[in-house]
């Protein structure tokens, strides 16, 4: 998938086709799945609106599996009200997803107000720190400038566990994909070999070998290897140990703050195929993500300013668990008083 904004760009991933369809006038609205920001990045690197709502909010029904604590189903449009409108259709409990919450579901366009003052807005100074690219840190810096203009309270925050983020979410993602792929053995799910004349166990290999592309192997035989004998408690364990620190940061944040405002990614879209000789330079590209996924917090991502060159940067908007009226009621301010969400790709 190409980006629509420079097809020599990428549009993020892993709901990149989601994004990118939205940003090309290709389709109104899509949904994708976000176990790491797989909503959120391509959301930003489009030039769209992008939500991850909390945990258990959405059903995942139909979801092929990855990481199953942290998987969410979300929507990707073209403004803030039409993704109002797509949560009001897909959210709510469903007795066929187990981790579904039974709460009763808001209508959201309610929220979309044009009115953000006194609203408390935190921006972690983790989140601004070495790495960050020049252009994105200005665009935030800039919308957080408008936030205080229209009367909204900011004031800076610290999750101090954000540094650990990244590696908890390569293990403990791995780990439950390891697990969940698993049932991918070309018998009764997924791609199966065409190489027949074989025993069953080098069925499972040839199968496995050729329908999984080279991320997705990596991935699993990490996963694997950390929930192997001798490494499960060293690794998989005081990853578990270490998100329920970040979860307490998020909880500790939030008694002071209404919402947390941060970019999407520390960079804007890079060219395709500049990161992958380098798997873990990609991986960081996740950072200002994955911590919503890890503490099961709704995120959104919408647009908020262009590089020089043309290309989108994104603004995450994070809030409370089951509050995302209150991340739609500051997107559509923010929005409303800026023009990036009327910017087309010339396609």
């Amino acid at each position: 998938t190409y980006n629509p904004w420079n097809l020599s760009y990428v549009p993020g991933g892993s709901s990149g086709g989601s994004a990118a369809t939205v940003a090309s006038d290709e389709t109104v609205a899509s949904l994708g799945s976000d176990t790491g920001g797989s909503i959120r990045q391509p959301a930003g690197f489009c030039g769209v609106v992008g939500l991850k709502p909390t945990y258990g909010r959405v059903s995942r029904y139909g979801l092929v599996a990855f990481a199953s604590s942290l998987d969410q189903i979300g929507p990707i449009t073209k403004d803030v009200r039409d993704c109002a409108i797509l949560m009001n259709v897909i959210a709510g409990y469903d007795e066929k997803d187990s981790t579904s919450v039974n709460i009763p579901v808001p209508d959201y366009t309610q929220a979309l107000v044009k009115d953000i003052k006194k609203m408390k807005i935190g921006v972690p100074r983790e989140y601004f720190l070495e790495g960050i690219h020049k252009e994105v840190k200005e665009a935030i810096e800039e919308a957080i400038t408008l936030m205080k203009d229209l009367g909204a309270e900011v004031k800076e925050i610290s999750l101090p566990h954000t540094e650990y983020a990244v590696a908890t979410y390569y293990i403990i993602a791995t780990a439950e994909a390891s697990s969940n792929l698993a049932r991918f053995d070309g018998v009764q799910y997924g791609y199966r070999t065409k190489n027949l004349d074989s025993d069953i166990i080098q069925f499972y290999s040839r199968t496995r070998k050729e329908g999984f592309g080279n991320e997705a192997k990596r991935r699993i035989i990490l996963g694997t290897y950390v929930l192997s004998r001798g490494y499960y408690d060293a690794y998989y364990l005081r990853a578990l140990r270490v998100r329920t620190l970040i979860r307490k940061d998020f909880e500790e944040a939030f008694r002071d703050c209404d919402l947390i405002v941060t970019p999407t990614s520390p960079t804007p879209p890079f060219k395709i195929g500049e990161k992958i000789e380098d798997p873990l330079s990609m991986y960081l590209s996740d950072i200002y993500t994955i911590s919503a996924n890890l503490a099961g917090v709704p995120a959104m991502s919408l647009p908020c300013g262009f590089t020089k060159e043309g290309l989108p940067i994104g603004m995450q908007i994070i809030g409370k668990p089951f509050d995302e009226e209150t991340i739609f009621r500051l997107a559509y301010t923010y929005e409303q008083n800026t023009p990036w969400h009327n910017r087309k790709p010339k396609i």
